[in-house]
C-alpha cells in the first residue's frame, strides 16, 4: 500500500477498529396485546348477537347456606314444574320437609347434593353432571347478598360448559351481610383457574404450602 493511501473503511488512523454492529430493537407486542384484549372484549360484549339464545330454563340450581333459598325454589319448583338440585343446603330431614311435605314435589323432582364446600365447589362438583345430562338453562337461587360472587363464578363456570344461569335473588332481609369486592373477585379468579386447570388455587396453595414446609424439615 503506497503513502497516502485513504485508511480502509475498518481502520482509523492505520489502526485497525473493529466494526460496530448495534442490535435492532425488537419492536414491542403491548399494542398487539392490547389490540387482542380490545378484541376478545368486544366480541364477548357482542355476544348477543352470535351466541346461541339459551332454551327456556330446564331447573333450578339452588345454593346453600340460608333455608329461605330453598323453600323459595320449592315454591318456584311446584309452580313451573323443573327439577331443582340443592347445593349444599340444609340437613337432609329439613330439605325433605319443604320440598315433599310443603310444597308437595316427587321425590324425583328434587336431587340433594352435598358435596359442595363453598361458591366454587357449589359449580364445580355439579357442573359437569349438569353438562351430560343436557342442561342449558338454569335458574340460580341464592340471596341477594351472596348473588353477585355466585353469578360470578357461576357464570365463568358453567358457561364454560355452555350453561346459561339466570338468578332469582332470595331477600335476606336484616340478616344481609354485603360481601367485599376483594372476596366476589377472588373465586372469581379461583374460578377462572379451575377452568384453565382444573384446579382449585385455594387448596392448590396450601397443599404446595404444606409440601414445601415438609421438604424445609419444619413438620
Amino acid at each position: 500500500m503506497g503513502r497516502g493511501a485513504p485508511p480502509l473503511p475498518h481502520q482509523s488512523g492505520g489502526a485497525f477498529v473493529r466494526p460496530t454492529h448495534r442490535r435492532k430493537r425488537r419492536p414491542s407486542r403491548l399494542p398487539l396485546v392490547g389490540v387482542g384484549l380490545a378484541g376478545l372484549a368486544l366480541l364477548w360484549l357482542s355476544r348477543g348477537w352470535w351466541w346461541p339464545a339459551p332454551p327456556p330454563p330446564q331447573m333450578i340450581l339452588v345454593l346453600g347456606g340460608d333455608a329461605d333459598r330453598e323453600r323459595v325454589a320449592a315454591q318456584l319448583a311446584r309452580a313451573d314444574g323443573l327439577p331443582v338440585v340443592v347445593s349444599g343446603g340444609s340437613n337432609p330431614e329439613y330439605a325433605t320437609w319443604v320440598f315433599r311435605e310443603v310444597e308437595g314435589l316427587p321425590a324425583n323432582q328434587v336431587r340433594l347434593d352435598y358435596r359442595a364446600q363453598d361458591t366454587l365447589t357449589n359449580f364445580t362438583s355439579l357442573v359437569d353432571d349438569l353438562r351430560q345430562a343436557r342442561v342449558r338453562h338454569a335458574l340460580l337461587v341464592t340471596s341477594v347478598d351472596h348473588m353477585d360472587r355466585a353469578l360470578l363464578v357461576g357464570r365463568i363456570v358453567a358457561g364454560s360448559r355452555g350453561i346459561h344461569l339466570t338468578p332469582v335473588p332470595v331477600s335476606c332481609g336484616k340478616a344481609c351481610l354485603t360481601e367485599s369486592r376483594q372476596k366476589v373477585w377472588g373465586d372469581g379468579l379461583r374460578a377462572v383457574v379451575w377452568v384453565l386447570s382444573g384446579r382449585d388455587l385455594r387448596t392448590w396453595g396450601r397443599s404446595e404450602l404444606a409440601g414445601w414446609l415438609r421438604r424445609a424439615g419444619v413438620f
